[in-house]
C-alpha cells in the first residue's frame, strides 16, 4: 500500500495552513505532488523529501517542476500534469486520452480549482483542487493499494 497527499493551485497563498496542517503529513506519506501553479511552495519539502516529492509546472510557474510526468506504483500508472494543456476547464477528453496514450489508468491534474473525481474513458481523472485562496483549501489524499485506487477530497 501506498500513500500520497496531492495538492495543486497554492498560488503562494496558505503557507501557513500548509505548514500547520500538511508539514506534518509529508513524513508519514509515501508521496507528496504539487500539481502547479505553486509548486515553488514546496521547495523546503522537495528540499526534505527529493525521493518521494514531484512538482509540475502550471500555466502561472515559469521555472519549478515538470510540464508532465508518470509515477509507476504498485501495477498503477499515474499521469501527473496541471491541466491547462489538455483543456481541462472545458471537459477531460483530452486529459484521459493523453492519460491513455501514456499507459495510465489514473490522470491528476490541476487548473479549474475545482476538487473532482470522476472517471472518463476508463481513466481515473482527479483534481485535489485548490490549496490557495480562491476557494476554501483542499487536497487528495490518495491510496494506492495493488491495482486499487482510493481517492479522498480532504476540505481545510
Amino acid at each position: 500500500m501506498k500513500t500520497f497527499i496531492i495538492l495543486s493551485d497554492s498560488h503562494g497563498r496558505n503557507k501557513r495552513i500548509l505548514q500547520q496542517k500538511l508539514v506534518p503529513l509529508f513524513a508519514e506519506n509515501d508521496f507528496i505532488i504539487h500539481l502547479g501553479d505553486g509548486s515553488s511552495d514546496l521547495r523546503e519539502t522537495f528540499s526534505a523529501y527529493p525521493e518521494k516529492t514531484y512538482l509540475c509546472r502550471g500555466n502561472c510557474d515559469f521555472s519549478y517542476g515538470e510540464e508532465e510526468f508518470v509515477i509507476e506504483v504498485e501495477g498503477v500508472s499515474i499521469f501527473c500534469c496541471h491541466g491547462h494543456r489538455y483543456g481541462v476547464k472545458s471537459g477531460l477528453s483530452r486529459l484521459a486520452a493523453r492519460a491513455k496514450e501514456r499507459g495510465c489508468e489514473v490522470a491528476l491534474y490541476g487548473h479549474t480549482h475545482r476538487a473532482g473525481i470522476e472517471e472518463v474513458d476508463g481513466v481515473l481523472c482527479i483534481n485535489p483542487g485548490a490549496f490557495g485562496d480562491y476557494a476554501a483549501p483542499s487536497y487528495c489524499y490518495l491510496v494506492v493499494h495493488g491495482d486499487k485506487v482510493t481517492p479522498t477530497i480532504v476540505n481545510l
